[in-house]
């Protein structure tokens, strides 16, 4: 009697233990997969700071979020998104970076230069990515571009600059003579204006600098240019790209043709571009955001990311544009650009 009540007790506890066992397993593998919650059991917090609402930071905001799905980590689900937005006015960010560390987000994108500027002001420990920004080490968010060195890291929207300019040559062949426009306050835009001025002088023409300190200067800058310059190229500059719809407007009626930095800027009545894929660039900004949330890499030892592949660089051209100007499309060029529509 005695054994059989050992046996049977001996039986119950190896029931318990293989029914423990099962359950750990179980809670190691739900583990696996993205958007794992924080160590307090809840949901993590993504905070995201848009500088402006135009296409390009747009795309890349949308690209990062859908970056993050495809990870696992979904907003609503195992991840709480709070998105703000600066309204393209610098003065906006340093507020909206209290915000988001206020609400202790646990990782927060900064969506162009000025945005990543104010949240590398206020904190040192959150882990920031950032999009949208030309030069990260000359803009002074990190320490080099290969290994930043604190808690900022990201993706850069350098555009092909000199490739660009090679585009406007063979929009208008018999050029000579071409603006370079940015906003003065936005270092990115310096630099792209320094590698503008280079390439021109390389495709044989003279180069003219047009600053705007806001964009209600733009009107009179452009009007200033008219009959003096075969055409304009403006880099991907936030303040001008904001108000692209009223910058094209002004250099068209001038019946001088824009060469910008971005396809959204074409959608907004300029020329053309060969640029960059500010969506697949939220992307990439994204996988970096998994690995960062995973604990397996820190933003100071992950080096700034580009956007190379030829695959995803792409000409636009606006059609209606190129008509109102009476410029013709090279076949070559028709072929293989995205053919865009003026925005209404």
């Amino acid at each position: 009697m005695k054994n059989t009540k050992s046996s049977t007790i001996k039986k119950c506890l190896a029931v318990l233990l293989s029914l423990t066992l099962v359950f750990a397993l179980a809670a190691c593998g739900s583990s696996d997969d993205g958007g794992d919650a924080n160590t307090n059991g809840e949901k993590l917090k993504i905070g995201i700071m848009q500088f402006g609402e135009f296409t390009a930071l747009t795309n890349a905001t949308n690209g990062f979020i859908d970056g993050l799905a495809e990870a696992g980590y979904v907003d609503g689900d195992n991840i709480e998104i709070h998105q703000l937005s600066a309204a393209a006015e610098a003065a906006n960010c340093p507020s909206i970076a209290d915000t988001l560390i206020n609400e202790n987000s646990d990782l927060i994108l900064a969506v162009a230069t000025p945005s990543a500027s104010a949240v590398k002001e206020k904190t040192t420990t959150i882990p920031v990515l950032f999009t949208a920004v030309t030069d990260p080490a000359g803009s002074g968010l990190v320490e080099s571009n290969d290994a930043p060195g604190a808690n900022l890291t990201g993706t850069s929207d350098m555009n092909p600059v000199a490739q660009q300019i090679a585009l406007g040559k063979q929009l208008v062949p018999n050029a000579k003579k071409v603006a370079v426009m940015y906003c003065s306050s936005e270092s990115n835009s310096k630099i792209q204006s320094d590698l503008a001025e280079a390439a021109i002088k390389e495709q044989g023409m003279e180069s003219v600098v047009k600053t705007v300190s806001a964009i209600d200067e733009a009107k009179s800058a452009i009007e200033s240019l008219k009959g003096q310059v075969d055409f304009i190229y403006i880099p991907t500059d936030n303040t001008l790209a904001d108000g692209m719809t009223s910058v094209s407007a002004a250099a068209n009626e001038c019946g001088i043709p824009t060469i910008v930095g971005e396809s959204g800027m074409v959608g907004n009545g300029a020329l053309a571009t060969y640029g960059i894929n500010y969506y697949e660039l939220g992307k990439t900004t994204a996988a970096m955001a998994v690995q960062i949330l995973k604990g397996e890499m820190e933003p100071s030892i992950m080096p700034i990311e580009y956007q190379t592949d030829e695959n995803v660089l792409e000409v636009a051209i606006n059609t209606e544009t190129a008509e109102k100007l009476g410029i013709t499309i090279p076949d070559d060029l028709a072929k293989t650009a995205t053919l865009l529509p003026a925005a209404e």
